[in-house]
C-alpha cells in the first residue's frame, strides 16, 4: 500500500441506532487505511440513546463530527453529510453496517483501477440470535432476494447499483446528490442517474459490510414493503428500469391469492399455487439454512415469505400519485460546506 492514500470521507445516515452505532464507527476507525478520515453522522429524531452515543463519539475522536436531519429521510441525511464532508473519496456506511478491516483501502484501489465513478460490494447480513440469522439466511439466498450480486456474491464487473457504495465525490455533486423525495431505493436511482450520465458502477466480492437484519417479522415485513412501494416509484421515474427479477414478487402474491380465492369458490385444486409456494420456499430453505440451529432453520420459510409477500404488496399497492409527485424532482448540485475548510 502506498505511504498515503486519499482523504476520505465517511458518511453516516443514523435514526434509532443505539444498538449498533458505536460497534459500526468502530469498525470504520479501525479501518487498515493510510489516508485521512472523518466520519460525519448525520442524526436523525431518534427516540432511543442514538444522540447520546453519538455525542459520546465526537468527544472521543476528532475525527467524527455529527450534523442534524430534522427530517429522519435516509437521503436527506447522506445529502446533508456530502455538504459536511470535505474529502474527495465518500464512502456511505449504516448505522448497522460492520465494514471489513481492509473496506475503505480495497474500494479505493478499485475506483483507481476500474475508473468507476461508485464501487461497491457485498451486504453480508449476519444475525445474532435465531431470527436474524434466519432472515440472513434468506437474504443471501437467491430464493430469498433473486440473483443480485451486492446479495448473493458473483465475479467483479459492471452492475446496476451496490450496497451502500465508495464514490468519488464529483459524481455525487454533478449527480446532484441524492434525490430526497424517495424514502426508499434512493440508492438504485442515484446509480441509475450516474451510469444514465456515462458513469460506471463497479461491483466486487473483495468488498464486504456485514449488515445486522431486522429484528422481527413486523420490521422485515415494514422494510420490504417499503422497499416494494418505492422500487414501483423509481420504475415509474425512470422507464425503462425495470426487469423481471422486480416483478417475481407482486407476481407470486398475485398467484397465491388468486389460488386461495379459486380454490374457496370453484375448485379446490387451485390450492395448488400456494400449496407450491409453500413447498418452494420449505425445500429452499434447507440447503440456505446450512450450519445453523434447528430453530433458526425452522424460521427461515417465515423470513422468506414475509419478504416476497412484503415487497410484493408495497410494488403492487404504490400509489400513482407518490410516483407523480418525484417525477419532476431533481435537486442541484450538492456542494461541499467550505465552511468547514476555514
Amino acid at each position: 500500500m502506498p505511504a498515503q492514500q486519499p482523504a476520505v470521507s465517511v458518511i453516516m445516515p443514523v435514526l434509532n441506532e443505539e444498538r449498533h452505532l458505536r460497534d459500526s464507527v468502530r469498525h470504520i476507525l479501525g479501518q487498515e487505511y493510510a489516508g485521512e478520515m472523518e466520519v460525519v453522522i448525520a442524526l436523525g429524531p431518534s427516540t432511543d440513546r442514538t444522540d447520546e452515543i453519538a455525542a459520546e463519539l465526537v468527544r472521543e475522536d476528532p475525527r467524527v463530527v455529527t450534523v442534524p436531519n430534522p427530517s429522519g429521510r435516509t437521503p436527506a441525511a447522506l445529502n446533508a453529510a456530502i455538504k459536511a464532508s470535505r474529502h474527495p473519496i465518500v464512502v456511505r456506511v449504516d448505522g448497522h453496517g460492520m465494514l471489513s478491516p481492509n473496506y475503505i483501502a480495497t474500494a479505493v484501489r478499485l475506483l483507481e483501477e476500474t475508473g468507476a465513478q461508485n464501487v461497491g460490494g457485498i451486504m453480508h447480513a449476519e444475525g445474532e440470535n435465531a431470527w436474524e440469522e434466519a432472515v440472513a439466511a434468506a437474504m443471501t439466498s437467491r430464493l430469498g432476494v433473486g440473483n443480485a450480486a451486492f446479495h448473493t456474491g458473483g465475479k467483479a464487473g459492471p452492475a446496476d447499483t451496490v450496497y451502500l457504495g465508495v464514490f468519488r465525490r464529483e459524481a455525487l455533486e454533478q449527480a446532484g446528490g441524492y434525490n430526497e423525495e424517495f424514502i426508499r431505493a434512493q440508492d438504485w436511482e442515484l446509480n441509475f442517474r450516474i451510469r444514465e450520465a456515462g458513469g460506471l458502477i463497479w461491483f466486487s466480492p473483495e468488498l464486504k459490510v456485514q449488515y445486522r437484519p431486522r429484528p422481527s417479522v413486523r420490521a422485515l415485513a415494514k422494510q420490504y414493503k417499503d422497499y416494494g412501494r418505492w422500487r414501483h416509484v423509481v420504475a415509474r421515474y425512470h422507464s425503462g428500469s425495470i426487469n423481471l427479477r422486480y416483478l417475481a414478487s407482486p407476481t407470486a402474491l398475485c398467484a397465491i391469492a388468486a389460488g386461495v380465492v379459486v380454490g374457496a369458490t370453484v375448485t379446490p385444486w387451485a390450492f395448488v399455487i400456494p400449496a407450491g409456494y409453500l413447498a418452494a420456499i420449505g425445500l429452499g430453505s434447507v440447503p440456505a439454512g446450512k450450519g445453523l440451529s434447528l430453530k433458526a432453520r425452522a424460521q427461515i420459510p417465515v423470513a422468506m415469505a414475509t419478504m416476497h409477500m412484503s415487497w410484493g404488496f408495497g410494488f403492487l399497492t404504490s400509489p400513482r400519485s407518490l410516483a407523480d409527485k418525484v417525477i419532476a424532482s431533481r435537486r442541484p448540485a450538492v456542494q461541499r460546506d467550505l465552511a468547514r475548510e476555514v
